[in-house]
């Protein structure tokens, strides 16, 4: 028995060590991870309090419509029911992406380095990729993105803040590529660290939508609302988008627990306000250090920064490691000798700036 032949190319997720696999081989009581961008200050309190007092029937399947979310965020955000679907994080909703709009012999345009599991689903689907490099600072080069494009082109994949480099494109940029874009073109806008971005940096893309209604938004509850051990986030398109989409879609594809926590996340816009103001703080601390230390970095409007590293990136998150810390090594992420570090709490980005400056030391 034999899988489809793409497969043979790719490889299956490898997670990093788990912090207590870390703990046990450096003998460590003292671990920050910063390595997966999840929220140092967890979720909100109000989610833990209310579950409490929730009575599941485990025993019993999950809402398939996802109703008392699907009503919340509907008011939130001001669009209908029928605009909105859910999956196990955002990253389902790539994975339903490609299933239903890519066929064979079509392509899909992306920049390189963004986040993996475009291309990945895109290839099992048996898409031809396009990949355009970002540019030196990390920004995705929509003009010769918008290029590539040709009448076989399925989906453009368009992440931002870009996972790994951090960039983000401004609303007057998107809008010039989407009035280029050829509107039988699936332009997918992938926002999973929407809740980090600045005023000047927002979109405004769920009224773009309105407009273009070759859009679908991606958001997650992973990020900014801490709830990545749920699976949980959502896309937002016109009706046909999403009405495709529920056809592929498993019937039970978001679980009971999952859609309680984020209805209650979602209620608590304090915890998001106070995550954002804690993470740019900590965020322009860190890159004031990086500048005194002379090391550079790329520009970021998310909860992470990639840092160029004046050795590799592995042997960077050598060093860390044996202090505790553990970070991303950009070789991993296509990146040589750069390291994609988390932005944590400021106790924790205090001590990791002393260990960067003591191996800056030992570097010489």
């Amino acid at each position: 028995m034999q899988g489809k032949d793409i497969l043979k190319q790719l490889s299956p997720y490898k997670q990093g060590k788990q912090t207590k696999d870390i703990q046990i081989d450096y003998q460590l009581d003292y671990i920050v991870k910063l390595a997966s961008n999840e929220n140092p200050y967890g979720y909100s309190k109000q989610v833990s309090e209310a579950l409490k007092a929730e009575n599941f029937d485990f025993h019993i399947y999950p809402d398939g419509y996802t109703s008392d979310l699907r009503t919340a965020l509907t008011r939130k955000l001001n669009i209908d029911e029928t605009e909105i679907i859910f999956g196990s994080g955002s990253e389902e909703i790539i994975q339903l992406l490609c299933r239903s709009f890519i066929v064979p012999g079509s392509n899909v345009v992306m920049a390189t380095p963004t986040f993996p599991q475009y291309k990945h689903y895109s290839l099992i689907e048996g898409a031809e990729i396009k990949e355009i490099p970002t540019d030196e600072e990390g920004y995705h080069q929509l003009d010769k993105m918008l290029a590539t494009i040709d009448d076989h082109t399925a989906i453009v994949w368009l992440c931002t803040p870009n996972n790994p480099t951090g960039a983000a494109f401004s609303k007057d940029a998107f809008t010039s590529f989407l009035d280029q874009c050829p509107k039988e073109v699936l332009v997918v806008l992938d926002e999973a660290y929407y809740e980090y971005l600045q005023p000047d940096k927002e979109l405004n893309a769920l009224q773009l939508r309105n407009t273009y209604s070759n859009v679908i938004v991606l958001r997650t509850f992973s990020k900014a609302y801490g709830l990545a051990g749920l699976r949980i986030g959502y896309g937002i398109a016109n009706a046909s988008i999403i009405e495709t989409l529920d056809k592929v879609r498993g019937p039970f594809n978001t679980n009971a627990v999952a859609q309680k926590a984020a209805s209650y996340a979602l209620e608590d816009q304090k915890f998001i306000q106070h995550t954002n103001q804690e993470n740019y703080k900590n965020l322009i601390e860190f890159q004031r250090f990086l500048e005194k230390l002379g090391w550079g970095y790329y520009d970021s409007e998310a909860n992470f920064l990639l840092v160029k590293t004046p050795t590799s990136g592995v042997k960077v998150y050598e060093y860390l490691i044996r202090f505790g810390f553990i970070v991303r090594p950009g070789e991993l992420l296509g990146i040589p000798k750069t390291i994609r570090v988390t932005i944590g709490k400021e106790k924790d980005m205090k001590k990791l700036q002393k260990v960067l400056e003591q191996f800056d030391h030992e570097l010489g």
